[in-house]
């Protein structure tokens, strides 16, 4: 049966949601409050010191080859992956060439070989990770929810520990390895590393993150009778007689496509009720990530590089966006689970550069801070639920749900929403 459905939010998971509503015969109304599409994954314009115009992201992002139903819906919308993203096996490689690399090899075997061949690791390192990965996985890479994913990696050096552990953990949950849900990395390195064949697969964007998915899917969209209204902040939602009353129109069912903190408002205004499901997302922690984009930088061994972090140089990853999309001598240097002021932040990774990747005159083309960028991936983290009141959803990285907040996460839940609804 056909319903109408309102969307609230055009973030990746909005637009996911929309594109499977339409799909399903739905019709759709979506609702954002900016004037952008993509929500904390899109396009950025900057402007050169040259006074050249050049399109940067609101934050660097990486998907994986386990990333299945992003890379669904991007075709389905008209993408060329294979054009539009770089793939290459996973590789934590530092700019001295010492760190992981996986090769061309099915899984699990790509992950044992690449162990077994880190330069720069002792035997003794690659020992106590196959050691402990062969026990996570007779555990059905399963543990108790209340452990850290420091707790789950006591057992290994230092060495791997700093090298491969704290880079991935930051990287998938943005989230300190001390803080980390050790069950939601377990979960994450199983259908990675351990998973199908090409899931750790690195697939870095060759384009804008508004190309690379938010455009695309919105002319999509488009073309099927559905609507996007950008600037509409939605104000009120409310049930009536079976259906739904948003801005004053009516709808068959809504979607809550928006942060946590936007959709618990939109619920406590609409007199459901559900005074419980608002707590659970205002009280939900995030964690910052920044984008610092470096003019000057010269090509870099590898389109991304692992940088050796600390408090000091917290930069954990370096782009060289001239090997991905072109932009000559512009680096984008990323620095997960950030509490740092910018000016600060960006005296320390212009001074990282110099000294790790040998820049000889590192200058801030923009930085990009988003403060919510995820929430605080923490063991025993109750989530909100899907199912707030009949007809209505909600749907992000942030809803109940066994991943992380990343992309994939943000369609998966936008997915099962509209399955709910049908």
């Amino acid at each position: 049966m056909t319903q109408r459905i309102a969307i609230i939010g055009a973030g990746w998971s909005g637009l996911a949601a929309a594109v499977e509503a339409i799909a399903a015969g739905h019709q759709v109304h979506v609702f954002e409050t900016a004037h952008t599409l993509g929500g904390r994954a899109r396009a950025v314009q900057a402007t050169l010191g040259n006074g050249t115009p050049i399109t940067l992201d609101s934050g660097q992002h990486i998907m994986i080859g386990a990333y299945a139903q992003t890379l669904r819906l991007m075709r389905h919308v008209g993408i060329d992956v294979e054009k539009a993203l770089l793939r290459t096996p996973l590789a934590m490689v530092f700019p001295d060439g010492n760190g992981l690399r996986l090769p061309k090899l099915p899984a699990p075997i790509d992950a044992l070989a690449g162990i077994l061949a880190v330069r720069g690791w002792s035997w003794r390192d690659k020992l106590a990770l196959l050691r402990i990965a062969v026990g996570w996985q007779r555990a059905g890479f399963r543990c108790d929810a209340s452990l850290s994913v420091a707790d789950l990696c006591t057992g290994l050096t230092p060495r791997v520990r700093e090298e491969m552990v704290d880079p991935l953990c930051v990287s998938a949950l943005n989230t300190p390895t001390a803080q980390a849900s050790g069950q939601v990395f377990l979960r994450v390195l199983r259908d990675a590393m351990f998973g199908m064949s090409g899931g750790s697969n690195l697939l870095l964007p060759r384009q804008d993150l508004g190309a690379l998915f938010p455009d695309a899917a919105a002319r999509w969209i488009g073309e099927r009778g559905g609507r996007i209204a950008v600037g509409h902040r939605v104000q009120t939602i409310a049930p009536a007689a079976g259906a739904w009353q948003v801005d004053g129109e009516g709808f068959d069912a809504v979607l809550l496509a928006c942060p946590p903190g936007e959709a618990a408002r939109v619920v406590e205004g609409s007199g459901v009720g559900n005074s419980a499901w608002c707590a659970q997302a205002r009280a939900l922690r995030f964690e910052a990530i920044a984008t610092i984009y470096l003019e000057g930088g010269h090509r870099l061994a590898e389109p991304m590089l692992a940088l050796r972090s600390t408090p000091d140089a917290p930069a954990q990853f370096v782009f060289d966006r001239s090997q991905l999309c072109g932009d000559t001598g512009v680096w984008a240097m990323v620095v997960s689970a950030s509490g740092t002021e910018r000016a600060a932040l960006e005296a320390q990774v212009c001074a990282q550069a110099v000294a790790q990747l040998g820049c000889a005159d590192p200058r801030v083309l923009q930085t990009v801070i988003d403060k919510r960028a995820t929430f605080a991936c923490t063991p025993g983290l109750e989530r909100p639920a899907m199912a707030i009141a009949p007809g209505l959803r909600a749907c992000g990285d942030y809803v109940e749900g066994p991943y992380p907040a990343t992309l994939e996460g943000a369609v998966l839940a936008a997915i099962a929403a509209v399955s709910a609804l049908s």
